[in-house]
């Protein structure tokens, strides 16, 4: 008996041996053809559809970019009017274009969609000295690549936004970020590499870890137009202002060394920074960074399907995929680790929350100080602390991950514009009563956008007007002119099997 059941025993085992070295043998035999070159792509390919045939796992898992369902606590990967929840910034962005429209971001599918769409973007059809530059599409587009290699760096920033329009029209994707011959990680964008060279460093060094979270930072920064740059006059040319440094209080004193503003508020009379979106800089202050995570480690993690391992295209928000962002490190239940971002968001909202009012009221404030006649001199130092105040609000709050990525340093930033602003406030009071006025100045309703766009003088009514015209009249025929020049450019041959 005791035979039979060893007999049949080791038959079982060699059955299942069998079927293992089978699944072995087929996945490996999956993995050699599961990447098996459909097409040759010569030159900049800016069409994902066509990068896919070759790599459809990561296309069709970048194709995810268009869900919209996501949801935390502050934000989604759908639309979400900011403004309308927090109205007070439109005056803190009052003259800008930030007052007129400001939504949370949806996924990188649909960056150019998205800004065909906002308010900010005006008549973007207009040319002239006022209208937008051609720079403005530079993070939205695998065109732009493809542009910067035809037209010239330089000639491309000159460029006006309507310039381009039907030339751009396929939004972020592989051509960003890989080369199509090695498929290797690259950089693409001219003003990282400058940006690189300005502190002294060559970004060629940077190891395979290091691109990515690059290929990240290529658009995930702070950045202003230079139109100074000696032999490029006329260009809004994109420049980060890294040259003292990444820190917010090294980028300040950039700004201020060369006097730029992106505009002057007409409330306050003060010459504005506006921040754009500076994750990287904050992310490299952050305890991942320190650690040699990047970027891709939570964004794009690694995922099986088939049996083959590869890099999750569905950039988002790592709250969304907790399993396989967190879990590679963290041995925490997934309520633990998402309660601990969740107070750490909690705690840096509530700083930035009254940072905002505070901001707003010392620019109503300042009007006031303008309207009973206070001087330049006199107005000079409130101006500065208003202008450095705001600067480090938006610095803290435009990167939408700073309170995960480093929460202690956007903790420490929330709290020194406090302090400026206060200090700021604290003056206008004494300026006010030297100028006879001895009571609080009266404030909007702080709590309604449509009041507080009226308060500013705009006029949305006619904003969407006009955008709904550009929407129905212009983006069409772009669109239609750019898919009639793709059908036309060979940029791909067919593979040999």
């Amino acid at each position: 008996m005791k035979n039979w059941i060893l007999f049949l025993g080791t038959l079982v085992a060699v059955f299942l041996l069998a079927m293992l070295a089978t699944t072995i043998m087929d996945r490996k035999a999956e993995a050699r053809f599961a990447y098996k070159s459909q097409v040759q792509i010569e030159g900049i390919e800016p069409r994902d559809s066509v990068w896919g045939l070759n790599y459809p796992r990561q296309h069709q898992s970048y194709m995810q970019t268009r869900d919209t369902t996501f949801k935390s606590l502050y934000n989604t990967s759908g639309h979400k009017d900011v403004l309308e929840e927090q109205a007070e910034l439109v005056v803190l962005w009052a003259g800008y274009a930030f007052s007129k429209d400001y939504n949370q971001p949806r996924g990188h599918a649909y960056a150019v969609e998205d800004i065909h769409k906002t308010l900010r973007t005006g008549a973007p059809m207009e040319k002239g000295e006022g209208a937008m530059p051609s720079t403005c599409w530079t993070c939205k587009s695998t065109d732009v690549p493809r542009l910067m290699d035809e037209m010239g760096v330089t000639e491309y920033y000159s460029k006006k936004f309507s310039d381009l329009g039907s030339e751009v029209i396929n939004p972020i994707g592989c051509a960003d970020c890989h080369d199509p011959k090695t498929m290797n990680l690259t950089i693409t964008r001219p003003a990282l590499v400058e940006a690189y060279e300005a502190m002294g460093k060559d970004i060629k060094q940077a190891s395979h870890q290091e691109m990515r979270s690059l290929v990240c930072a290529q658009c995930h920064v702070e950045y202003y137009f230079d139109k100074k740059v000696p032999g490029k006059e006329g260009a809004a040319y994109l420049t980060f202002p890294w040259k003292d440094g990444m820190e917010v209080e090294a980028m300040e004193a950039y700004y201020d060394q060369i006097d730029f503003s992106d505009w002057v508020h007409p409330i306050s009379k003060a010459k504005m920074i506006k921040a754009q979106h500076p994750d990287f800089e904050l992310f490299k202050s952050s305890v991942h960074a320190k650690r040699g995570v990047s970027c891709a480690d939570c964004h794009m993690p690694y995922k099986t399907e088939g049996g083959q391992k590869f890099t999750d295209h569905h950039i988002g928000s790592p709250l969304a995929n907790v399993e396989n962002s967190c879990f590679v490190c963290h041995r925490e239940k997934k309520e633990d680790l998402m309660t601990d971002v969740y107070d750490r968001q909690k705690k840096i909202k509530e700083g930035t929350s009254y940072l905002q009012k505070q901001i707003a009221k010392a620019h109503i404030e300042a009007k006031k100080a303008w309207d009973l006649g206070a001087t330049e001199a006199q107005m000079a130092d409130i101006l500065k602390g208003i202008r450095h105040a705001q600067w480090r609000w938006d610095f803290a709050v435009a990167s939408h991950g700073a309170a995960f990525h480093a929460p202690l340093e956007t903790s420490r930033i929330v709290s020194s514009a406090t302090g400026k602003i206060q200090e700021a406030r604290i003056e206008l009071s004494r300026l006010l009563a030297e100028l006879g006025y001895n009571k609080p100045v009266e404030m909007p309703d702080f709590n309604n956008k449509v009041a507080m766009q009226q308060y500013i003088g705009l006029d949305i009514p006619a904003e969407k007007a006009n955008k709904t015209k550009y929407l129905e009249q212009v983006v069409p025929q772009w669109l239609k002119e750019g898919k009639t020049r793709e059908a036309s450019t060979k940029t791909v041959k067919a593979t040999a099997n």
